[in-house]
């Protein structure tokens, strides 16, 4: 008699491990140079089949958490200008798919939500591996890359400068550092 041995892959529950986290943009600023920024405090979960292709992902990002090192720049970031964070106070993100490219270098698909606004963004993401901590936490970590024009989402303030262009651009660059826990 033959035996078939079934391999089934269980679904895993990542969280982020926020300590070792982080979310930031940059800006072109007067056509010149980079303003870079950062959100604070971010939630994500993951739930996988194990290789992360079938998952699950979703973030919430609290908006009032931006910090851009300078309090009036947070403050006009914060304002309706742009997130307008006492009638928007979260911006979201639901991964739709994930697909490999290539050894670690994988697309995220997903719906972006900012101001109220959903639309669909493509970011490039390395898969930095899994490992267990000193204290038997397994973890996996990312890094995340992509670029969203941030008019789509109606952050629309801007000015002209004199000699031409404009103070902020429209490319805001995004990226990320996550790591995130197995949940037992």
């Amino acid at each position: 008699m033959e035996t078939t041995t079934v391999n089934t892959l269980t679904k895993a529950k990542w969280t982020l491990d926020p300590t070792h986290s982080e979310l930031a943009f940059k800006v072109r600023h007067m056509m010149i140079t980079n303003v870079k920024g950062e959100f604070r405090n971010f939630d994500a979960n993951i739930e996988s089949d194990g290789h992360f292709t079938k998952s699950s992902i979703d973030v919430t990002i609290d908006a009032t958490s931006i910090f851009t090192n300078e309090d009036k720049r947070d403050n006009h970031l914060k304002s309706a200008d742009f997130f307008d964070v006492e009638n928007h106070p979260t911006l979201s993100f639901q991964g739709k798919s994930f697909k490999k490219i290539d050894n670690d270098e994988y697309k995220l698909i997903g719906i972006l939500t900012i101001k109220g606004v959903s639309k669909e963004v493509e970011l490039d993401v390395e898969f930095g591996g899994i490992n267990k901590d000193p204290w038997g936490n397994e973890k996996v970590g990312f890094s995340v890359n992509g670029k969203i024009k941030r008019t789509d989402f109606g952050l629309n303030w801007n000015a002209a400068l004199e000699t031409g262009g404009v103070l902020v651009s429209e490319e805001v660059k995004i990226s990320a550092e996550v790591q995130f826990v197995k949940q037992a």
